[in-house]
C-alpha cells in the first residue's frame, strides 16, 4: 500500500495524550461518584413499597437507559442553555455521565438489595437499630459486596464512555488524539497510540478492581 508508519509526530505530542488520559480518568471518577449516590437513592426507591417512589424512579431508569448517551451529552450542552441552564463543558459532561451511570447503577443496586436476606433487617430491628442504621450498617455493605463485579464493569465502561466528551470539545484523550491527527495527518499512528492507552488503562483498572473484589468478597 506504500504507507510507512512514523510515530515521531505522535511522540512529540505524547504529553497532550497523557493529559487527555488524566482528564478522562477524572471525568470517569467524578461521574461514578455522583452516579453512585444517584443509583443508591433510586435503587431504594425502586424496591420501596410506595408507588409514588417506584414510578418516578422507574421512569428515570427507563428514559435514561433507552436514550443514547451521545444524545444526552448533546442535549445537556446545547439544549439546556436554551432553557436557561448554562453549564461549562466539563460540568455538563460530568452531569450527563453521572445521570447515565446512575440509571445503570440503580438496576445493579436494586438486584443487590433484593439479594440481601430479609432476616438481616429483622435482626437489626431486634437489636434496636433504626431503619436508617440498618440500611447504612447492614444492608448497604452486604449489597455492595454482592454487586462489586458489576460495579467494576460499570466503572470501566464509564471510562470508555468519556471519549464521547470529544463531541463537545472537552480535551480528553480522544479529543487530543483527534487534534494530533488533524495537525500531523498521521491517522494510523495517532489512533494506534490512543487505542493502546485506552487498552492499557482499562486493563490496569480491571486488575486493580479485581484485587479490591478479592479483598472485599464474602468468604465461602
Amino acid at each position: 500500500m506504500g504507507y510507512t508508519l512514523n510515530f515521531a509526530a505522535v511522540w512529540r505530542s505524547f504529553d497532550l495524550l497523557l493529559e487527555g488520559l488524566a482528564l478522562s480518568l477524572g471525568l470517569a471518577v467524578g461521574s461514578i461518584l455522583i452516579g453512585f449516590a444517584i443509583g443508591l437513592v433510586v435503587a431504594f426507591a425502586l424496591v420501596s413499597k410506595s408507588l409514588w417512589l417506584r414510578k418516578p424512579a422507574g421512569l428515570y431508569v427507563t428514559v435514561i437507559r433507552n436514550t443514547p448517551i451521545l444524545v444526552l451529552v448533546l442535549f445537556s450542552y446545547f439544549a439546556l442553555p436554551e432553557l436557561g441552564i448554562r453549564l461549562g463543558k466539563i460540568e455538563s459532561f460530568v452531569m450527563t455521565l453521572a445521570l447515565y451511570s446512575g440509571a445503570y447503577l440503580a438496576e445493579v443496586f436494586r438486584g443487590g438489595l433484593l439479594s440481601v436476606p430479609s432476616g438481616q433487617r429483622e435482626a437489626g430491628l431486634a437489636i434496636g437499630l433504626t431503619e436508617m442504621q440498618i440500611r447504612t450498617s447492614i444492608i448497604i455493605p452486604l449489597m455492595l459486596r454482592n454487586v462489586l463485579p458489576s460495579l467494576s464493569s460499570t466503572f470501566i465502561s464509564l471510562f470508555k464512555d468519556t471519549s464521547l466528551a470529544a463531541a463537545i470539545a472537552v480535551p480528553e484523550l480522544t479529543f487530543e488524539a483527534r487534534k494530533i491527527n488533524v495537525e500531523t495527518f498521521r491517522v494510523i499512528e495517532t489512533w494506534i497510540v490512543a487505542s493502546c492507552l485506552y487498552v492499557a488503562t482499562c486493563s490496569l483498572l480491571a486488575a486493580v478492581l479485581r484485587q479490591v473484589e478479592r479483598r472485599l468478597s464474602v468468604p465461602r
